[in-house]
């Protein structure tokens, strides 16, 4: 079975351990806020994740990674050997907006990954506006995949972009290790 490890990043409460929770499918600490201390790990299988019965399934670590700056000197060895980031924030406050900049430096452009293996995900929190337009961000965060996610309007598409970004992972796992298998052989 394919292991994949994926980063949860982005401002402190912006939803992050709401999110991991949802998409792993646990109900840990569900209805009050508590803020990561450091890193919280969730393990998440799913069996065949390309939608047909021959593929091996992938078991995902979810790294749910403190929004706390306090936290920076645990990032490099958070980062280590990860294969995907998804920067979490909350779209009506300005001062995320500003930071998920500084969150995609860290977390991306440091570690030898491409913008196909990042995910952007603008969280709606119950109750607010939500409003999906009219969001701009700057270069070079407007060339990623950006989602919205309200898990009270509409938490099955939320899912489905989710299933959409782990496919893509473990393809471009698959690619690695394929490319690296040839250059063993040749």
């Amino acid at each position: 079975m394919l292991k994949a490890k994926v980063l949860l990043v982005g401002p402190r409460e912006s939803g992050k351990s709401v999110l991991a929770n949802f998409v792993s499918e646990s109900i840990e600490g569900i209805g009050s806020y508590s803020p990561t201390q450091g890193v919280r790990i969730l393990e998440y299988e799913k069996p065949n994740l390309n939608g047909n019965s021959k593929g091996a399934g992938c078991r995902f670590e979810l790294w749910d990674c403190s929004g706390d700056q306090k936290f920076e000197t645990c990032w490099p060895a958070l980062m280590k050997d990860s294969h995907g980031v998804i920067i979490i924030f909350n779209p009506e406050l300005p001062s995320h907006l500003k930071e998920i900049e500084m969150w995609y430096s860290c977390f991306v452009q440091q570690q030898p990954l491409l913008d196909s293996q990042c995910l952007l995900v603008a969280h709606h929190k119950p109750g607010s506006a939500g409003d999906t337009e009219n969001l701009s961000l700057a270069y070079p965060l407007n060339k990623l995949k950006l989602i919205h996610s309200n898990l009270e309007e509409d938490p099955e598409d939320v899912r489905m972009e989710f299933m959409k970004y782990f496919r893509s992972i473990i393809t471009l796992i698959n690619e690695s290790r394929e490319r690296e298998e040839m250059s063993i052989i040749s």
